[in-house]
């Protein structure tokens, strides 16, 4: 079905086909001018623990990481969505767990589902892969696969399978042929590889958190260390090309001691999710970042574009703002940083927590234009944005796992039409109180003070990384091991999943380790 006839019947206002993006790929242009003054998603469906979300070849089955395992959810019916299975307890025979599932990838009929995303004691490291040829029956394809590392993010491409594999040393790409009858690593690559005096300062600064490939080119957001673009056209010897950075290392090494986390929460850098468009000219940096102490950190993170026509010359042509928040801190809840997002045909489509889902126009790389927004911060506080359908839907998840949030777990359909809500809901509408809900993400770890702030109840201790807000506010902390950079994973499933990183920072410290 074409995209005028699909959105007729669906009863959305559809506008005329411009030109393309300034000779960097065809693409479709709108101005905010011609945008519906109604828009609202077509559809949603309740998804427990929604995190990333992914789409199938089809165009019809989205896959999603719900934090204590994986669901798929049928968007054949726009207006309908539907979960067809969520699965749990994904080793059943180990003594272990596989949870702490932020990220999964798809790619033909390959779904890997990997983690924890952060390190935990008595946890399996790894992953495991399906056969998802019938979206509604997942069939595990050989055995989990073990690592000796936590697996944040990863990259699906046929039979090869890119991991962030950050063992706090070295933090290196590794590529895993897994085609065969067992996974098998066939290419590695670290920044220190490149510069290796990055390995003088603390390794979350240079976290490799994500891995996007495209035609033969990895983009590795290494967080303050900046994006990096690797040749992995033959994986078992990658070869740099360049990077993009805002800060440099000499920079980070002077960063004062007990000052670390309000520079790897806070701007410059965090970079969090780097990808290119299907033409491979455009690339975008989104950075999650927060209001902190350090000297430039004072908003959140939005998302920078680039003209990589020339990869070994990268060129920044413009910046996209965050959407406003009345307080900035990560402490607050109140989150409108960059997420994840997806380029295609000249469009940005992109999530910003509680901010809600735009699309940006860079048909002029220079100027892109905001033609589409949509937002409730009451209940959603979207983690990632993907083209369903091209031209015609893109769908968004919603997660329930930020701390002193009351959002919930869901998967929405939108039309990929240029479109603005008539009265968007603020903040100031927003009564952020902690309820059990179906979702059951927050799973009673946290309960609300009277000033509207979490107060843990469970186990959490004091290394737990959801508390960086200190007296006067600001969210900073002069504990550098409360927070953690781009995890948000922090109270889920009635377990602070992210406070282990923080107690193997601890433990590198007593063991006398100053990396």
């Amino acid at each position: 079905m074409q995209r005028r006839s699909l959105l007729r019947s669906l009863g959305v206002v559809t506008t005329g086909v411009g030109t393309g993006i300034g000779g960097l790929g065809t693409g479709i242009s709108r101005t905010r001018a011609t945008a519906d003054s109604s828009y609202e998603p077509l559809g949603r469906v309740p998804v427990t623990g929604a995190c990333e979300a992914v789409v199938g070849d089809d165009g019809q089955t989205v896959y999603l990481a719900t934090v204590e395992g994986f669901a798929t959810v049928d968007i054949s019916d726009p207006r309908e969505p539907t979960v067809l299975v969520e699965e749990h307890n994904l080793l059943e025979d180990d003594d272990r767990e596989l949870t702490d599932i932020l990220d999964v990838k798809v790619s033909e009929e390959r779904l890997v589902v990997p983690g924890p995303a952060n390190p935990a004691p008595n946890q399996f490291n790894g992953f495991v892969c399906y056969d998802v040829s019938d979206p509604a029956n997942p069939v595990q394809l050989g055995e989990p696969y073990e690592t000796d590392y936590h697996i944040h993010n990863c990259f699906l491409e046929g039979e090869r399978l890119y991991l962030v594999a950050n063992d706090l040393e070295g933090n290196p790409l590794t590529i895993l042929d897994v085609g065969g009858d067992e996974p098998e690593e066939i290419g590695r690559w670290s920044l220190l590889d490149y510069e290796p005096g990055w390995g003088e300062v603390d390794p979350f600064l240079y976290y490799l958190h994500d891995v996007y490939v495209h035609d033969g080119i990895a983009y590795l957001a290494y967080w303050n260390a900046g994006t990096y673009l690797l040749d992995v056209s033959d994986p078992a010897d990658p070869e740099y090309i360049s990077h993009v950075a805002e800060t440099t290392l000499e920079e980070q090494r002077e960063i004062p001691d007990g000052s670390v986390n309000d520079y790897y929460i806070g701007l410059p850098g965090n970079d969090h999710y780097s990808a290119v468009d299907e033409t491979g000219t455009i690339m975008a940096v989104g950075r999650e970042a927060w209001e902190t102490g350090a000297p430039e950190a004072d908003r959140p993170g939005g998302i920078d574009i680039y003209d990589v026509s020339d990869p070994s010359e990268p060129t920044k042509t413009a910046s996209i703002e965050p959407p406003e928040t009345p307080d900035a801190t990560y402490g607050s809840g109140k989150w409108t940083t960059a997420h994840n997002f997806e380029l295609r045909d000249g469009w940005l489509y992109a999530s910003w927590y509680r901010g809600g889902v735009t699309i940006h126009d860079l048909a002029v790389l220079e100027e892109p234009e905001e033609i589409t927004a949509w937002r409730d911060p009451s209940v959603a506080a979207f983690w990632t944005a993907r083209v369903a359908q091209p031209g015609e839907t893109f769908v968004a998840s919603s997660t329930p796992i930020i701390p002193t949030a009351n959002t919930e777990g869901a998967l929405y359909v939108f039309p990929s039409e240029p479109g603005f809500q008539s009265d968007p809901p603020t903040f100031e509408t927003t009564a952020d109180t902690d309820t059990d809900d179906d979702d059951g993400a927050n799973g009673g770890a946290d309960e609300q003070d009277g000033d509207g702030t979490s107060a843990e109840t469970d186990d959490a201790t004091d290394d737990s990384p959801g508390d960086t807000s200190s007296d006067d506010g600001t969210g900073d902390s002069d504990d550098a091991e409360d927070a953690i950079p781009g995890f948000t994973g922090l109270v889920a499933a009635g377990t602070v999943a992210g406070g282990a990183l923080a107690l193997e920072r601890r433990r590198r410290s007593d063991d006398g380790d100053t990396q």
